[in-house]
């Protein structure tokens, strides 16, 4: 018997935990004071870390910005409209990739052979670590989600004033930023529409 006819055929999670990490879930803009344990991020890093890449590339990076003075770094990069969501949030992450995944995976994973068809194809890296940082972004947010946590991804910033500030050996390159913590759900808008599944779906 095969690997794939022995695997165990899983069961559906709860409703409960659907509806956590997807159906009321919410993008937020507003946080609760409380302060996000070290230990979260720690382990929230754990559980992303095991969502499947290209390769098992693990181009993903992470910034974790707790202290004042880190996210003093961070705001003139900021859209105007996405300053004072950061400034309040416990916990602001940029989501970066880094451009040299490849030599760090082969030392990490002890084989000297890993990615050899990417080598000197420069356009070809960078598509590989920015669709497989992207897909890791996205485990951060279901991952933050399902340990009680609440996120507020944003595209609304300067990229290069955030690569020159917090990346200037240009390896690590940044993605999208996401807010963590506590949201306050007060004056909470309706959820904007989203597509129906014969809009954007094809069953081919």
């Amino acid at each position: 018997m095969s690997a794939a006819e022995n695997a165990p055929v899983h069961s559906r999670i709860s409703e409960e935990a659907l509806n956590r990490i997807f159906r009321d879930a919410r993008t937020y803009r507003v946080w609760r004071p409380e302060r996000v344990p070290g230990a979260a991020l720690r382990e929230l890093y754990e559980l992303l870390e095991l969502g499947p890449t290209s390769g098992n590339s693990l181009p993903g990076r992470f910034v974790f910005l707790v202290s004042e003075e880190a996210k003093a770094r961070l705001l003139p990069a900021m859209d105007p409209g996405n300053v004072e969501k950061t400034r309040t949030a416990p916990v602001t992450v940029i989501v970066a990739y880094d451009m040299q995944f490849i030599d760090q995976a082969r030392e990490a994973f002890k084989n000297p052979n890993a990615f050899s068809g990417l080598v000197d194809k420069p356009a070809l890296i960078e598509e590989t670590a920015f669709r497989n940082g992207t897909l890791q972004g996205g485990y951060l947010i279901l991952a933050a989600r399902a340990l009680g946590l609440d996120c507020g991804p944003m595209s609304g910033f300067n990229a290069e004033k955030v690569n020159r500030e917090f990346f200037p050996d240009g390896r690590w390159k940044a993605n999208f930023i996401c807010n963590l913590g506590y949201g306050d759900g007060t004056n909470m808008p309706p959820r904007p529409p989203r597509f129906a599944f014969d809009d954007a779906c094809k069953v081919l």
